[in-house]
């Protein structure tokens, strides 16, 4: 027996038309959206990396997860999804078209005694009258109907919704819009362009006038979704889009120049709306368009959607006060700063870059929080739910920097401008972090009772002057002893051991302190010899802001529970600085804001396409789900008539229809 081999191109075109085939796509579809969902698409890969782990951010990227929608892979099953759905469209539409004009005229009596819903009647009158009476009673209950003549009678065959098969045209086509409007938005121009070697992604973090044309793409692209941050006062002719780990500038038909931008907040802290000021530019200066967008509220034209996105500061001007920490003075310098920009430092520690990351205006904060006890290393800001208002509090401006040394390490920090009451004292704030993804620690430094932190830098700096301890030495020995005991041996030893303690807490603080006990004290005595110590060092420190507020010709401090506070705290403070991370300490003093707005700029041809195919894909399902395809026919012959009925759906309807019009029949003979 001899077999008729099949073509290649038959059985690519019954690989095509299959509907399994294009179900198969589907789900692959469905399944990939559902990531696109969940993972947020097109951030820059360190966020990734943060937030998944090296593993499985190589196994994403390999995937092409961080931009699902823009796949390559995905773009080739939108393709073939296309040529598929069509293929089948072109294959059934034709027998679909036929099925739906047709009346199924030519069934014989043997196949109409084979159906499952049949009724016969019995009846005396001609089959042309009998005929002619069920004719109006079909048509009156919405059938279309079809008088034949056939032998020894007439045949009536009636159809009602066969409109039901062209939602499976409309749902197909529909498939197919959406897919090419997904192809139209997938950027398939630069998906060939890089193919061919045209167009290559920039990955160096250079200004965008420096951008090579290769990593550009011009202002006829057909389709793009980038954004841009705009200063106020300022402009912009351009958009970047994040593209795998780097991205592409590109060119627009026109400038968006930012007037104004304004935002509203919630007592919580948290942005209740905000909107732009916009003005368009043609190229050549003139002003085309004037807008004021807000979120979910765009401004289109020339097919560009312009977005209000986001905000973030726009080169806020600040002047600082600097201190350094472990200089033994209390002088400070100026630094003048300007958000996203950095400048050069110089401490006794080294060379350092400065770099100003973010300005906020004001920081919502749970003040029902703590940080770390006195006499324990730096602790957290105390933050909850924004749900709990009782202890919400603005706390004022804050400034975010980067300290980066000369090998490149660099510490996050944020400083507060005002100061904050903690347990009914006021401190500054300044918050550090090694990296993105962990929470600030935050060191505090007490203010005197005038509101000041220059006793604190008096006080810190006289204890890191290794100069001055044989002073505060002998003004804490003659303080601590009776007069008679002056001169002897015992101050002699009381001086020696408060300058070895001066001198180790100089050191590294408590922490140093704490591994002498451990070094030198019997386990057994460490307690005890830590209590000492440390009322030592207190005590010593209280005679230090005496000789600090000597020298700077100020009257000294009272003796009172206030002074004693500040002496404990500033202890703690001194010795969180070992740990701080940075040798100096900026005070934010005075600013002059600017904001910045976040746009989103998208052409999207294909999302007229897509709303139309979603449209249609909405009237084939309805028409699927809620018109009945229903089919009647009548064999009256001479003493006889049948009645049969069928459909694609033997719904609790069709049921109680078919008992109806067996009724009806029934009526009709007598």
């Amino acid at each position: 027996m001899n077999t008729v081999p099949h073509s290649f191109g038959k059985s690519l075109f019954e690989l095509m038309s299959s509907m399994r085939f294009a179900i198969s796509l589907l789900s692959i579809l469905a399944v990939a959206s559902i990531i696109g969902t969940v993972l947020k698409q097109a951030e820059p890969y360190g966020n990734y990396l943060i937030q998944l782990g090296p593993f499985w951010f190589e196994v994403f990227e390999k995937l092409g997860l961080y931009d699902v929608y823009h796949a390559a892979w995905f773009l080739l099953i939108l393709t073939f999804l296309v040529a598929s759905t069509s293929v089948c469209i072109f294959r059934n539409a034709p027998n679909f078209v036929r099925e739906m004009k047709s009346f199924r005229e030519h069934v014989s009596e043997q196949s109409l005694n084979a159906f499952k819903h049949k009724h016969e009647a019995v009846t005396q009158l001609a089959p042309t009258a009998l005929a002619a009476s069920a004719q109006r009673y079909l048509e009156g209950q919405g059938y279309k109907v079809k008088n034949l003549t056939r032998e020894e009678g007439v045949l009536l065959a009636a159809k009602a919704g066969s409109w039901n098969r062209l939602g499976y045209l409309l749902a197909h086509s529909a498939i197919v819009l959406i897919c090419v409007g997904g192809l139209l938005d997938g950027n398939m121009v630069f998906k060939v362009q890089q193919l061919l070697g045209y167009k290559k992604i920039e990955t160096r973090d250079i200004p965008q006038s420096q951008v090579p044309a290769i990593s550009r793409l011009g202002p006829s692209n057909p389709s793009f979704r980038g954004s841009v941050q705009i200063p106020e006062g300022s402009s912009a002719d351009v958009v970047f889009l994040n593209v795998a780990d780097g991205y592409l500038v590109q060119d627009l038909p026109f400038t968006v120049g930012l007037k104004q931008f304004r935002i509203e907040h919630y007592t919580t802290g948290q942005p209740k709306s905000f909107e732009s000021d916009i003005e368009l530019f043609d190229k050549s200066g003139q002003k085309i368009k004037e807008a004021t967008i807000a979120v979910n509220h765009p401004l289109v034209y020339d097919g560009v959607a312009i977005y209000q996105a986001s905000f973030a500061d726009g080169g806020t001007r600040m002047s600082l006060r600097g201190w350094n920490l472990f200089a033994p003075t209390a002088s400070s310098f100026p630094v003048e700063g300007v958000v996203q920009q950095s400048t050069a430092l110089s401490s006794g520690a080294g060379e350092y870059t400065l770099e100003f990351t973010d300005f906020r205006p004001f920081n919502i904060e749970n003040m029902g929080g703590d940080i770390a006890p006195a006499g324990d290393a730096m602790g957290v800001l105390g933050s909850s739910p924004v749900s709990d208002n009782k202890h919400l509090r603005n706390v004022g401006p804050s400034v975010q920097f980067k300290l980066r040394d000369a090998r490149g390490q660099a510490r996050e920090f944020s400083n507060y401008m005002l100061p904050l009451e903690l347990n009914g004292r006021w401190y500054m704030m300044t918050g550090v972090r090694e990296s993105p993804n962990e929470a600030f620690r935050y060191m505090r430094m007490p203010l005197d009772a005038e509101g000041n932190i220059e006793s604190f830098m008096r006080l810190r700096g006289a204890l890191l002057n290794a100069e001055l301890r044989p002073q505060i030495a002998a003004r804490f020995a003659r303080q601590a002893l009776p007069q008679n005991a002056w001169g002897t041996e015992i101050e002699d030893k009381l001086k020696f051991s408060a300058t070895q303690m001066l001198a180790l807490f100089a050191e590294g603080g408590f922490q140093s302190l704490g591994r002498f006990i451990e070094e030198k004290v019997p386990a057994a005595e460490r307690d005890k010899a830590a209590g000492t110590y440390l009322r030592i060092i207190e005590l010593a420190a209280f005679e230090a802001l005496q000789i600090a507020n000597s020298q700077a010709g100020l009257p000294p401090p009272p003796a009172d529970e206030a002074t004693g506070w500040l002496v404990r705290d500033s202890l703690n403070s001194i010795s969180d600085m070992f740990v701080y991370g940075a040798p100096i300490y900026l005070q934010l003093m005075q600013y002059d804001e600017v904001k910045a707005s976040g746009l989103q700029l998208t052409r999207s041809p294909g999302q007229n396409v897509v709303y139309f195919g979603s449209l249609l894909l909405t009237l084939g399902v309805f028409f699927m789900l809620y018109v009945r395809e229903r089919r009647v026919w009548l064999r009256v012959k001479p003493g006889s008539a049948l009645l049969a009925m069928s459909s694609a759906k033997h719904s609790i309807d069709f049921e109680k229809e078919f008992a109806q019009h067996a009724q009806a029949l029934d009526t009709l003979v007598k």
